[in-house]
């Protein structure tokens, strides 16, 4: 069966160089018939576990199409080039065509089929190189939102900020949760941006800022549904722990159903934070002289009214 198919991949490969030959009738060489003939000789060769054969074929297949200014076939290609890369376990080479191949999808005008090969990149490469999945999910975000589709575009940014949270990157983190927010927020998705004002308060406190997660829970009042809802309740306690230093409400709260079955990169115990509560105590009662950080603008004032 394998001999049968790597046979005819050759007949179609023979066919194809047939199709680039020119003479006295015939002056140009026929790119889209010799694209379609290593397209089918690809496929033989996949079909056989000839990998890297198949492999060259749809490069060949993707430089026939570019010459015939099919860059949307040509991109087709490239990224199904990189598929047999990745069969091959050459995950960062895979990579490399299905990110040209995202380039060429924006080229020919079909953003969201790059935005799509950019998604699927980042899942690929994810389980062996947080990195490079963070930047994936990034570009596929930027490529969704320049779109206008917001929704994707949010989607693609909550997968980076929860590898962002992962690698311990927590600056970059938080502000990729704001953007995601902001995004949910322009599509009127109220309970999504509660469960990120969520994510913020806990990799604010993470970080050590206190005031910065304070002022997420303050600016989502304006949210509708959310002030008095069980996710406000549970930061405004939270915070209020943190406030007094309570070890005790602090356990309670973080061991609450809806922080502890939160996302695993994004979720707290007590014992991370309470650290970073004790270490951080003094500077935020120094820092409390800003505007910024008037007790009466806070979340916990506003706990008490």
């Amino acid at each position: 069966m394998a001999a049968q198919k790597i046979n005819e991949a050759h007949e179609h490969i023979a066919k194809a160089e047939k199709c680039l030959k020119t003479s006295m009738s015939k002056w140009k060489p026929d790119y889209d018939g010799a694209a379609s003939e290593m397209a089918k000789a690809a496929v033989a060769f996949k079909n056989a576990k000839q990998f890297e054969q198949a492999k060259d074929a749809y490069l060949k297949e993707a430089e026939y199409h570019t010459e015939n200014k099919a860059l949307f076939h040509a991109a087709k290609a490239y990224e199904q080039a990189g598929m047999m890369l990745k069969d091959m376990k050459k995950m960062p080479e895979a990579i490399q065509l299905i990110e040209k191949a995202s380039i060429m999808y924006v080229e020919n005008g079909t953003s969201g089929t790059a935005g799509i090969a950019l998604d699927r990149a980042g899942k690929l490469i994810e389980p062996i190189d947080l990195e490079k999945a963070v930047d994936l999910y990034q570009k596929a975000a930027s490529v969704f939102e320049n779109e206008d589709r917001l929704r994707e575009a949010a989607e693609l940014l909550g997968k980076a900020s929860r590898l962002l949270v992962r690698l311990r990157r927590l600056d970059e983190a938080a502000v990729s949760l704001q953007k995601e927010k902001n995004m949910y927020k322009e599509i009127e998705n109220y309970p999504t941006c509660f469960k990120k004002t969520i994510a913020q308060v806990l990799v604010h406190l993470h970080r050590g800022d206190f005031v910065a997660a304070d002022k997420c829970v303050r600016e989502s009042y304006s949210l509708p549904g959310f002030s008095g809802s069980e996710d406000c309740v549970s930061m405004e306690t939270l915070l209020a722990a943190f406030d007094e230093q309570d070890e005790d409400k602090l356990s309670r709260v973080c061991n609450s159903p809806l922080l502890k079955y939160m996302d695993n990169d994004v979720s707290v115990s007590p014992s991370e934070l309470f650290p970073t509560l004790i270490m951080n105590h003094h500077i935020r009662m120094i820092s409390k002289g800003s505007c910024d950080n008037d007790p009466k603008n806070s979340a916990l004032h506003h706990r008490n009214k």
